[in-house]
């Protein structure tokens, strides 16, 4: 499942609160991706998340910013319908009781002009774990319309099994385990300025 600019209506994340000084960016979903990685066997698998929306509410101080992104759990997609529906069900997402995959970030770190950290929870199912994400500036536009525009890159390991499912099986060669335990994110966003 992806989204659609002529057919589909994106969810939106909570508004945040107005504050003084703090400019709201909204999260363009047509025109962000998430993508993961965990290793099968000794290759890896790809995926992506096809639906993903949120609200980044920016200061001058970026340490006082804040983000809250949702992705749409039905939207997984590895590009195996058997294996998308099994990730979607009961042993894995549980997608039609927990819909979404929910990130609030607790703090931001500037590390340079380009390059931040940003601590925060990650929910996924009804199990809320903490998780650093290393966030890259990459530049700021205005698009035809006349909307400025930010680009960001944001990658994140997570432990799947701090999730909850942990199905795996012993490879009877070599030792190691079926399933990786770590899956490598990656997030390429867009954002678009709120006007007003």
């Amino acid at each position: 499942m992806s989204i659609s600019e002529e057919t589909t209506t994106v969810p939106q994340a909570p508004p945040p609160a107005p504050a003084s000084g703090v400019d709201i960016w909204d999260i363009d979903p047509v025109h962000s991706t998430v993508q993961f990685v965990v290793r099968h066997a000794f290759t890896r698998v790809r995926g992506r998340f096809g639906d993903v929306w949120g609200v980044l509410s920016i200061t001058g101080p970026p340490e006082r910013s804040t983000g809250h992104v949702e992705i749409a759990a039905v939207s997984i997609d590895t590009g195996q319908e058997g294996r998308d529906a099994r990730l979607r069900g009961e042993e894995f997402l549980q997608a039609e009781r927990f819909p979404s995959l929910v990130f609030h970030s607790a703090a931001v770190r500037q590390i340079d002009d380009e390059r931040y950290t940003v601590d925060g929870d990650l929910t996924i199912r009804d199990i809320t774990r903490p998780v650093t994400l290393e966030v890259r500036y990459l530049g700021r536009t205005r698009d035809p319309a006349g909307l400025s525009r930010a680009s960001l890159r944001v990658r994140a390991e997570i432990d799947r099994e701090d999730y909850g499912p942990s199905w795996n099986v012993m490879l009877q060669e070599g030792g190691s385990l079926l399933v990786g335990k770590t899956v490598h994110v990656e997030l390429e966003v867009q954002a678009v300025r709120r006007r007003g």
